[in-house]
């Protein structure tokens, strides 16, 4: 089969490349390396079945070379991590809508299947408001809760809901085969800390014994799903055909205070790392909000699928972005 992968040379878009080369398929990937990098394709490079092609999935003209070649696509390409978002509103508003748009107008003109890349950021804090008992998890249907538009934290969030509501019409109009995957926290080799993600930054600094620094109370409530079991959950969806005209969450069910990650982290590398907590202003400016729980319920994915179960648990994710950035050091 023949596949495209939009921003492939991210974190998760590599490890899939990587993943469907190792099952026989032919993979091209589009990437503009603002954020992704070659060093995650280097060992594919060279791979006659793989092709990567430097250019923004904004412009029309790149992806129409590509799409008619593919028969499935995923379109991962997006603007990653919180500070990133915070720094750059203005392209992470446009790109994303730009981005989705042209592409599932191709890929409908050309009947290709597409997995549209969503995330848990766009239910905001739909537990902190809906869930005074802190023992549910997030479920496909329930309700969104975020803030005041002039807060740049809702903007990603907001617009990958627009890609979702372009999904389905698209769906429900052309019949335009469409899986949406909301991922929850995905870690893993190839995730680097320079964008505020929490445990590649966590590890980072442990095995140097800096301080671990969390944002805020460190009470807030996080899942965290290894990229192989993504992988293995979104390719399973397009492959099976099951996931057509359906939204996914991707994640792990189990959750943990960002204070217990951190002791975890520090305990797990035999570090002399102190925890120290910074306030969100102090890293972000005023007027900053964040979620306190954000957890997958994925009973839709396990029933969808029906043989699927997570093979790594926390502790087997930690020691392998342990291991990941002990052999960058």
């Amino acid at each position: 089969m023949n596949i495209l992968i939009t921003g492939g040379a991210g974190f998760i878009g590599s490890n899939l490349a990587d993943f469907l080369l190792q099952q026989g398929h032919s993979v091209k990937v589009i990437d503009n390396l603002s954020t992704g990098r070659l060093d995650n394709l280097q060992d594919i490079m060279s791979n006659p079945d793989f092709e990567f092609v430097e250019d923004t999935v904004c412009r029309r003209e790149a992806l129409e070379a590509l799409i008619p070649w593919c028969d499935h696509l995923y379109h991962l390409a997006a603007p990653v991590g919180v500070k990133y978002i915070m720094d750059n509103p203005v392209m992470t508003i446009l790109d994303n809508i730009r981005g989705a748009d042209l592409i599932l107008e191709l890929v409908n003109r050309h009947k290709k299947r597409v997995l549209m890349a969503s995330t848990s950021e766009i239910y905001g804090r739909s537990l902190d408001f809906l869930d005074p008992t802190g023992e549910r998890k997030l479920r496909e249907d329930d309700y969104r809760v975020e803030g005041s538009t002039r807060n740049h934290r809702w903007a990603y969030a907001n617009t990958k809901a627009m890609d979702e509501f372009l999904s389905f019409a698209y769906h429900k109009e052309y019949g335009t085969e469409v899986v949406i995957s909301r991922f929850f926290n995905t870690v893993g080799p190839r995730q680097l800390f320079n964008y505020g993600m929490v445990i590649p930054n966590f590890v980072s600094r442990a095995i140097k014994d800096e301080d671990v620094v969390i944002f805020g109370t460190g009470e807030q409530r996080r899942s965290f799903m290894h990229v192989n079991d993504a992988i293995r959950a979104i390719t399973s969806l397009m492959f099976t055909g099951k996931g057509v005209g359906e939204e996914f969450n991707v994640g792990n069910p189990f959750e943990v205070t960002m204070n217990e990650l951190a002791e975890r982290v520090i305990k797990r590398t035999n570090s002399r790392s102190r925890i120290v907590h910074k306030s969100y202003e102090e890293v972000y400016g005023p007027g900053y909000e964040d979620m306190n729980r954000r957890t997958a319920d994925i009973t839709k994915l396990k029933t969808t699928l029906g043989d699927y179960e997570l093979e790594y648990d926390l502790e087997a994710i930690l020691d392998d972005v342990i291991a990941y950035f002990r052999a960058l050091a």
